[in-house]
């Protein structure tokens, strides 16, 4: 399963862009990983083949997106580990986690989404919300190898 991590803006923190390597770096250990600072959401859409307001079956297929947004489904990290395990088992497609612009995605981009998906209640500045992205995709490649990382938590 391919992973691509996107997201809409420049990176202006160096803290964020390290941390953001980092984690990269150790998803790429369980799967194959890229990222993408695009300009907003339309090339997003684009990107994965998809109108805004043309639906989900618009489009390519070459991706399955899952935009991260507050209204989204919530997860626990066991919760999330079973979505990627299972994805990764049925389907082919490459998977685009998609962070949005600091106001959120639109709700033409909603309904373009296979996935809407929210890390909590709490709103995050859509950089943290990128590496609390990460470092829960990390989380769940660690829990589906057994790995110690998650034990205790």
């Amino acid at each position: 399963m391919k992973i691509k991590i996107a997201w809409v803006g420049k990176t202006k923190e160096p803290a964020i862009a390290a941390l953001t390597e980092e984690y990269l770096k150790r998803i790429a250990r369980y799967a194959p990983v890229e990222a993408v600072a695009l300009r907003d959401e339309g090339a997003l859409l684009g990107m994965c083949g998809r109108a805004a307001g043309r639906g989900k079956a618009a489009g390519n297929g070459k991706w399955t997106l899952v935009l991260m947004d507050g209204r989204g489904k919530q997860f626990s990290s066991e919760e999330f580990a079973r979505f990627l395990g299972e994805y990764q088992e049925r389907n082919p497609l490459p998977l685009v986690f998609a962070v949005g612009p600091a106001d959120g995605f639109s709700d033409a981009a909603r309904g373009a989404a296979q996935h809407v998906m929210s890390l909590g209640k709490m709103t995050l500045a859509h950089e943290l919300a990128r590496v609390a992205l990460l470092e829960q995709i990390y989380r769940a490649f660690t829990i589906l190898k057994g790995h110690p990382y998650h034990s205790g938590h």
